[in-house]
């Protein structure tokens, strides 16, 4: 009977929901993170034009035929409220973002010299076999080989 009990009483703890919230708060941040960065690069508006698009080309498609409706959705001349406050969106935020002023990169003008000196005294040595020197022994002989082998 207690062996039943501590089984039953393992499955009404919620060991596995304290995991599956750690996974959802990661999860969580990974798309925050994502958001923010499309925020920052400013592909919101390209995700509001997009659903502002399919909005007008259902709303087009109610009363023409859908060729007629694709024409009316992007050729520019028949934009919706929500197209509208697009477009003022993006043209005050170009004008709210702040102008970078280049400036020319002033250094100083100080000439480099390189003075290269040749050496006074020079001696051409011989070739050396310098790993016959590091041998002191000659190498070991490999052991005969077997014939029944």
């Amino acid at each position: 009977m207690r062996n039943c009990c501590a089984g039953l009483s393992a499955q009404l703890d919620n060991w596995s929901d304290v995991n599956n919230k750690k996974v959802v708060f990661n999860r969580l941040g990974h798309l925050l993170l994502i958001v923010a960065l499309l925020c920052a690069s400013g592909s919101h508006w390209a995700m509001l034009q997009s659903v502002a698009w399919a909005a007008m080309l259902a709303e087009n498609a109610r009363t023409d035929s859908f060729q007629t409706a694709l024409v009316k959705t992007f050729d520019g001349r028949h934009p919706c409220a929500l197209c509208r406050q697009i477009a003022q969106g993006r043209q005050s935020e170009k004008k709210t973002d702040p102008q970078l002023n280049l400036k020319k990169l002033e250094f100083f003008s100080q000439s480099v010299v390189f003075i290269i000196n040749s050496p006074t005294h020079f001696v051409l040595s011989g070739e050396r076999d310098s790993t016959a020197a590091l041998r002191p022994h000659a190498p070991p002989v490999p052991p005969p080989r077997s014939l029944a082998g």
